[in-house]
């Protein structure tokens, strides 16, 4: 069997560190990447979100004016219905 000399057990040694480096820089890097893809996400559902919450308020507001103007109608008509019978009174 032979001796393993100081200066090849610290190369080893080198190495070893150098790969568990490496490993874990790749995870670190993998992790950032998939965060970022996460948040990437989210924001496009967020958009859309807000997209979908933007119709909703303008179909809203359509629906509001248009019950507005419905009640003013309604209003007039009962006005000039209120002055037929008084008039025939």
């Amino acid at each position: 069997m032979d001796d393993i000399t100081w200066p090849a057990a610290m190369i080893f040694l080198g190495v070893i560190a150098l790969v568990i480096f490496l490993v874990g820089a790749t995870m670190a890097t993998f992790l950032e990447m998939r965060k970022t893809r996460l948040v990437a996400e989210q924001e496009t559902q967020l958009r859309q979100l807000v997209g979908r919450y933007e119709q909703l308020a303008e179909n809203t507001l359509d629906a509001q004016q248009r019950t507005a103007t419905d009640v003013a109608e309604l209003r007039s008509r009962a006005a000039s219905i209120e002055q037929l019978l008084r008039t025939v009174e």
